[in-house]
């Protein structure tokens, strides 16, 4: 079973490749299922958020950018209170607070961390 930290890590690679290529939806969709997997981790959780600002940027999108902002500043509070979303992508075009389904193959790796 892959730890929560090499699926991240493989996400992250995956968004780099995507990057490479050009393809804004995989490498978006990478960064999503990255933050999904990051949530209960809090260094994870802002280095995924950091990775959507970078991209934002690159991409020149300010609405992501400053979505990303915001999540970043409120990524230590929801950690801190226990308040995550999980499930939730981590874009700016969606709720900070929405929780959303997770995919089943993320699920078995968040599961496989409570063991």
């Amino acid at each position: 079973m892959t730890s929560l930290p090499e699926a991240f890590a493989q996400e992250i690679a995956g968004y780099r490749a995507a990057r490479r290529l050009h393809d804004k939806v995989a490498a978006w969709r990478a960064l999503e299922r990255a933050h999904i997997l990051s949530q209960p981790k809090l260094a994870l959780h802002l280095k995924a958020h950091l990775e959507m600002l970078k991209y934002a940027f690159v991409t020149r999108d300010g609405r992501e950018v400053l979505g990303q902002l915001i999540r970043l500043a409120l990524t230590p509070f929801g950690s801190l209170t226990g308040r995550i979303p999980y499930g939730n992508t981590g874009r700016a075009n969606v709720s900070a607070f929405q929780p959303m389904p997770i995919p089943d193959d993320l699920r078995a790796v968040l599961g496989s961390e409570d063991s």
